[in-house]
C-alpha cells in the first residue's frame, strides 16, 4: 500500500492536534492513580489474589459513561458540567456545591496524609523531620504550584507522572513476575463474597478510578485549555479515553503487584495505610531485592503527588465555579480560585497533622464518602447530558446499567450496615 504525501501530513496533523488536547484527561488520570491503585488495588491482590480483577475493570466500565460526560459536554458546549448543573435549577447547584465542598478537604486530606507517609519513608531518619513539617512542606510546594503556576505548570507536570508512573509501574510488575510467586503450597483461597468483607470492596469501588465528581473536574480543566487553543471534540475524547484506559490498566497491574509480591506468602497483612506502605516495600525488597525498593517508593509518591496536587486544584476550581454561579457572577476569576486552593489546602493540612495516626481511618472515610454519594453525581451527570445532548444507544445502555450498579450496591452496603443482613 503507497501512502501518498498529503496523507501523511494529515496523519501528522492529526497527531499533533490529539498531543496539544492532551491534558485534562491525564489530569483526571492523575487524580484517580492515587489510594485507589496504591492501597485498595495492591491490598485486594494481596488477600485475594486476581479473584477481585474483575469486580475492579466492572467498576471502571460502568463508570465509564459518567465520567466520560465531563470533558464530553465541556467539548461540545463550551460550558462545565457545574454550568450545566446551574441550568438544570439553583438546587441541582446546590446539592453539588455542598458535596463538592466537603468532599474537597476530606478527599485532599486522604490523599495528603498517604502522600506524606510516604514522604517519611523515603525521607532519612537522621534529618528529624516529621509527619506535620513534611505535610506543610508537600502542601507548600503544592500551593506554590498551582498558584504561581496556575493550569499551564499543572498541565506539564502531570504528563511527565503519568509517564514515570506508567513507566515504572509496569518495570515493577515485570520484575517481580520473573522471581516468580511467593504464595506457600499449603495457602488456601479465602472467598471476598462476604458480608465481612463488603466494607472492604466498597473502599476498593469508591475511588475506583476516582469520585464520580471528578468528571466535573475534568470539565473545567477543558475549559482551562480550550482557552490558549481550540480544540476538536474528538481530540478531547481521545485525551479522555486514553487517560482513563491508563488508569483502568495501572489498576489491574497494582492488583498484580499485591499477588506477586505478598498473596499467600504467610505474612500478616497491615490494612492500616501507614503501617502498610513499609511492609509493602520490605516484601517487595524481599521478593526482587532491595536494589529495587527504590523504584517502589518513587511509584507510591508519583502517585500520591500528581493525585494531590490534581485534586486541590480541581475541588477547587469546582467549588469557586459553583460560588461564582451562585453569586451570578459573570466569570470565575483567578483569584476566586487560588482562595478556594488556599482553603482547601490550609484545612487539609490542619486535619493531616490532627489524624496523622489515623490515615487508614481517613482513607476509609474518603473512600466509602464517594462511594456513597457516587449515585447521585452519575445521575446529576446523566441527566444534563440526556437533557442537552444526543446520546448513543450504547452509551445510554451502559449508563442505565451503571446507576444500577451503583444505587444496588449502595443500597446493599447500607443494609449490612443497618444490621438487616
Amino acid at each position: 500500500m503507497v501512502v501518498d504525501g498529503d496523507t501523511r501530513a494529515a496523519a501528522r496533523s492529526t497527531w499533533r492536534n490529539r498531543w496539544a488536547a492532551m491534558g485534562p484527561g491525564l489530569l483526571a488520570a492523575s487524580a484517580a492513580i492515587g489510594a485507589s491503585h496504591l492501597i485498595s488495588s495492591t491490598q485486594a491482590g494481596a488477600l485475594f489474589g486476581w479473584q477481585l480483577v474483575w469486580l475492579i475493570v466492572l467498576a471502571n466500565v460502568l463508570k465509564y459513561p459518567f465520567f466520560r460526560f465531563g470533558p464530553q459536554y465541556a467539548a461540545e458546549t463550551g460550558r462545565s458540567l457545574v454550568e450545566g448543573y446551574a441550568r438544570r435549577g439553583r438546587a441541582y447547584l446546590w446539592v453539588f456545591f455542598v458535596l463538592v465542598a466537603l468532599s474537597s478537604v476530606v478527599s485532599a486530606a486522604g490523599v495528603a496524609l498517604l502522600c506524606t507517609v510516604i514522604l517519611a519513608y523515603l525521607v532519612p531518619a537522621s534529618w528529624g523531620l516529621g509527619v506535620p513539617l513534611l505535610a506543610a512542606l508537600l502542601m507548600g510546594v503544592t500551593w506554590l504550584l498551582l498558584v504561581g503556576g496556575h493550569y499551564t505548570a499543572l498541565d506539564r507536570v502531570t504528563k511527565v507522572i503519568v509517564a514515570t508512573l506508567a513507566v515504572s509501574t509496569v518495570a515493577a510488575v515485570v520484575m517481580a513476575a520473573s522471581q516468580g510467586p511467593v504464595r506457600q503450597p499449603a495457602f488456601e483461597d479465602p472467598s471476598p463474597w462476604t458480608l465481612a468483607t463488603l466494607p472492604f470492596l466498597v473502599a476498593v469501588i469508591g475511588w475506583m478510578p476516582a469520585p464520580v465528581e471528578i468528571s466535573a473536574l475534568n470539565s473545567l480543566w477543558v475549559k482551562a485549555k480550550a482557552k490558549d487553543r481550540t480544540i476538536a471534540v474528538k481530540d478531547v475524547l481521545f485525551d479522555f479515553n486514553t487517560g482513563y484506559v491508563v488508569s483502568t490498566v495501572l489498576a489491574v497491574f497494582f492488583v498484580a503487584l499485591g499477588v506477586l509480591v505478598q498473596y499467600g506468602s504467610g505474612a500478616e497483612l497491615e490494612m492500616a495505610g501507614g503501617a502498610y506502605i513499609p511492609q509493602l516495600m520490605a516484601m517487595y525488597g524481599a521478593a526482587i531485592g532491595q536494589w529495587a525498593v527504590p523504584l517502589m517508593a518513587l511509584i507510591a509518591f508519583a502517585c500520591m503527588f500528581g493525585t494531590v496536587i490534581s485534586v486541590v486544584d480541581g475541588y477547587a476550581r469546582a467549588a469557586a465555579e459553583s460560588l461564582r454561579l451562585l453569586r451570578g457572577q459573570p466569570e470565575m476569576t483567578s483569584r476566586s480560585k487560588d482562595v478556594w486552593i488556599t482553603g482547601i489546602s490550609a484545612v487539609a493540612l490542619a486535619i493531616v497533622v490532627w489524624m496523622s495516626a489515623e490515615l487508614a481511618t481517613m482513607l476509609r472515610f474518603a473512600m466509602v464518602s464517594a462511594f456513597l454519594t457516587a449515585p447521585v453525581f452519575a445521575w446529576l451527570n446523566f441527566s444534563i447530558i440526556r437533557s442537552e445532548r444526543q446520546l448513543s444507544t450504547g452509551i445510554k445502555a451502559l449508563s442505565y446499567a451503571g446507576l444500577v450498579f451503583l444505587i444496588g450496591f449502595t443500597a446493599l452496603f447500607l443494609v449490612s450496615q443497618l444490621g438487616v443482613l
